[in-house]
C-alpha cells in the first residue's frame, strides 16, 4: 500500500472514530435528559462513563447543570426554570403521595442495607405519627386496602429509580392481605438515595426559626443559586435559565419572558438553538411567537403526543379543531390579538358530541356511550396543556401558537382489516 494510500486509510479512521464519539455523546446526553438519577443498570451509563468529561463540561456550560458520575451511578442535577408549573411531576402523584415518599426516604435513610416492605410500612408509621403532620390533618395507618396501595405505589417508584432492589417477595399480596407471609424484602442502594434530591441547599439545613414558610419560598429556598453581581454573571444565568426550559419544557413562549430575558433570547435564540440542537439531536422549530425543540423520534420527552387509541384521536381532532380557530378570519382582523381567542370546556365537548357521531364507531365502546365525551374533553385538555399547546385559564381554555403544527389538514382515516370487518358485522360501517 502506498504511502497515499495509508494517509486516507488513517483520515478514514479517524472520521468514523470522532463520528462515532458524537454520537455517543449525543446518547449520553439524551439519556441523561432522560434519567437524570442514572443506576449501572441503565443501558447507556457505559456511554455516560466514557463520555464523562465532555459531558460534564456541556451540561456545566450550556445550562449550569452539575453532574457527577462515579461508578456506582450518574447524577446530573437538573434545577427546573419554572418552579409555578402544575403539569409537572412524578404520574398518579398528589400532595399527600409526595409525603409519603418523603417519608418512605426517610425511613430507609436510617435502615440497614436490606430492608423489607412490612418494617418500611411500620417505620413509615412512626414517621407519620409526628405531632406537625397530624396537625396538618396527615394521617396514615395502613389500616385499609388504600393505604396499603399508597405504600406500594411509593415503593414502586423507588423501585424504578433504583434506590430499592427487589430480592424477594410480592408487593400485591401485602395489598391484598396483612398476614406475615405477604412481604418483600428490598437492598437499599444508598449512593442512589442519597442522590435523589436535586436541592442546592437541603431542606434540613435550615433551623426552624430560619426556614421558609410559603409553599413558593421553600421551593424557591431549594433551588435559588449564586449569581455573580457582574454582567456577564447576569448573562450566563439567562443563558443557563433558558436552556434549561429549551431541554426541559416542549416551547418557550417570547410573550412568558420578562423583558431582559426576552431581549437576550432574541438575540441568542439562534446560535443557542444550534447548539442544544447539535448535542441532543433534537430540531428546531422557529416561531415569531417563540421557540421549540422538537424530538421527532417522540422519546426524548416524558408526555407525548398519543397516537393509538380513541384517546388519542380525541386529543388529535381537539388539538385540530384549536388550530383552526388561530386561522379564523376575526382571528386575524387587524387589531385582534389571534392568540387569545378563548374556549369555553363546553364548547370542546359540543365538538366531540359531533365528532362522536363522525368517527364514533372507531372508537371504544364506552366512549361511544352518552355524556362520554365530557371525559375524551378533559384528556384530550390535560394532555395538551401539559404539552403546552393550550393554557387553561379562568375564562377558557386558549389555544397557544404552536397547536398550528397540528392544523395541516383532515386526518385521513383508514379501517384496520380487524376493526372493519366488526363494523361491517355489526351494520355499523361502511360496506
Amino acid at each position: 500500500m502506498s504511502s497515499a494510500e495509508d494517509t486516507r486509510g488513517s483520515s478514514n479512521i479517524g472520521q468514523e472514530q470522532r463520528k462515532h464519539q458524537r454520537e455517543e455523546f449525543r446518547t449520553a446526553v439524551r439519556a441523561l435528559l432522560m434519567t437524570p438519577l442514572m443506576t449501572p443498570a441503565h443501558d447507556e451509563f457505559p456511554s455516560v462513563r466514557r463520555q464523562a468529561d465532555v459531558l460534564r463540561a456541556w451540561f456545566s456550560r450550556e445550562a449550569g447543570w452539575p453532574l457527577h458520575i462515579e461508578q456506582e451511578g450518574a447524577r446530573l442535577y437538573k434545577r427546573p426554570a419554572e418552579l409555578s408549573a402544575t403539569t409537572r411531576g412524578l404520574p398518579d402523584y398528589d400532595r399527600r403521595r409526595y409525603v409519603l415518599l418523603c417519608l418512605a426516604c426517610a425511613a430507609l435513610e436510617r435502615s440497614e442495607s436490606q430492608i423489607t416492605l412490612r418494617l418500611l410500612g411500620e417505620r413509615l408509621l412512626q414517621l407519620a405519627a409526628e405531632p406537625v403532620l397530624t396537625s396538618l390533618g396527615f394521617a396514615f395507618t395502613l389500616g385499609t386496602q388504600h393505604e396499603r396501595r399508597e405504600l406500594v405505589a411509593v415503593c414502586r417508584t423507588l423501585l424504578e429509580i433504583g434506590v430499592l432492589q427487589r430480592v424477594v417477595g410480592d408487593e400485591e399480596a401485602f395489598v391484598q392481605t396483612r398476614g406475615e407471609q405477604a412481604d418483600a424484602l428490598y437492598d437499599v442502594q444508598r449512593r442512589t438515595l442519597a442522590g435523589l434530591l436535586a436541592a442546592v441547599r437541603g431542606p434540613s439545613t435550615w433551623r426552624p426559626e430560619d426556614a421558609p414558610e410559603t409553599l413558593e419560598e421553600r421551593l424557591s429556598a431549594l433551588v435559588d443559586e449564586h449569581v455573580a453581581d457582574s454582567d456577564e454573571g447576569r448573562r450566563t444565568a439567562l443563558r443557563h435559565q433558558l436552556a434549561r426550559r429549551l431541554l426541559d419544557d416542549p416551547v418557550i413562549y417570547v410573550e412568558t419572558l420578562d423583558a431582559e430575558a426576552r431581549a437576550y433570547f432574541v438575540n441568542q435564540r439562534g446560535a443557542m438553538s444550534a447548539r442544544l440542537c447539535e448535542a441532543s439531536a433534537l430540531t428546531a422549530e422557529h416561531r415569531a411567537e417563540g421557540l421549540a425543540l422538537v424530538d421527532e423520534t417522540c422519546l426524548l420527552t416524558d408526555v407525548a403526543m398519543p397516537a393509538e387509541g380513541t384517546d388519542a384521536h380525541a386529543t388529535l381532532l381537539v388539538a385540530e379543531y384549536l388550530a383552526g380557530a388561530l386561522k379564523r378570519p376575526d382571528a386575524l382582523d387587524a387589531g385582534a390579538n389571534p392568540h387569545r381567542i378563548e374556549f369555553s370546556e363546553h364548547e370542546i365537548i359540543a365538538f366531540l358530541r359531533d365528532a362522536k357521531i363522525r368517527y364514533g364507531r372507531y372508537w371504544r365502546k364506552s366512549a361511544r356511550e352518552a355524556g362520554a365525551e365530557r371525559e375524551l374533553a378533559d384528556i384530550a385538555i390535560e394532555r395538551l396543556e401539559k404539552l403546552q399547546l393550550v393554557v387553561r385559564g379562568s375564562e377558557g381554555i386558549r389555544p397557544l401558537p404552536a397547536i398550528a403544527r397540528f392544523g395541516l389538514g383532515e386526518a385521513e382515516i383508514r379501517d384496520p382489516p380487524d376493526a372493519r370487518r366488526a363494523s361491517i358485522a355489526e351494520g355499523i360501517g361502511p360496506a
